[in-house]
């Protein structure tokens, strides 16, 4: 069998950032999935899957409610490995178009207090494992390492 593209990307020189993944065809619309790394893979711990939980919840609350792009957004949802998240609009969009909305996005994960959207028995089918500290966390860590010096190697994959 054929790997499958997120397969191909080297892992070993991949950095966190912001990185097209892949682009599809669904009729006339482009479909753009974005890999948004946030750990760097096979080098430093995964995220814990309360965090991850977390930022998803909080990320797919603020990306379906985005003046911009809440008819755009697809999907957002972590990576099996638990290294980073993938994002997917609708539209033909490189790494640097958003990095505005990655970064507005992160802010709010970085800045939310309260109950978690969605953290309930009634809407969530594991609404336990959530952590919100380590959320906001490491939100302010992918601000600060990440989106304050976003640079072509944390745009392009690696070769």
């Amino acid at each position: 069998m054929k790997k499958i593209a997120s397969f191909t990307v080297n892992h070993l020189e991949l950095l966190p950032g912001i990185y097209v993944s892949r682009k599809d065809h669904a009729g006339s619309e482009v479909l753009t999935t974005f890999d948004l790394r946030m750990t760097r893979p096979n080098y430093e711990p995964v995220m814990n899957t309360a965090e991850v939980h977390t930022i998803e919840h909080l990320g797919a609350t603020f990306l379906r409610n985005h003046k911009d792009y809440e008819e755009k957004c697809i999907y957002f949802g972590p990576m099996g490995c638990r290294t980073g998240f993938y994002l997917i609009l609708a539209g033909d969009y490189q790494s640097r178009d958003i990095v505005d909305l990655i970064r507005e996005m992160f802010e709010f994960i970085r800045d939310y207090r309260g109950e978690v959207p969605g953290a309930s028995p009634r809407d969530c089918g594991n609404y336990l494992d959530m952590n919100l500290n380590m959320a906001n966390y490491l939100a302010d860590r992918y601000i600060k390492e990440v989106l304050d010096h976003i640079c072509e190697e944390r745009l392009i994959y690696p070769d």
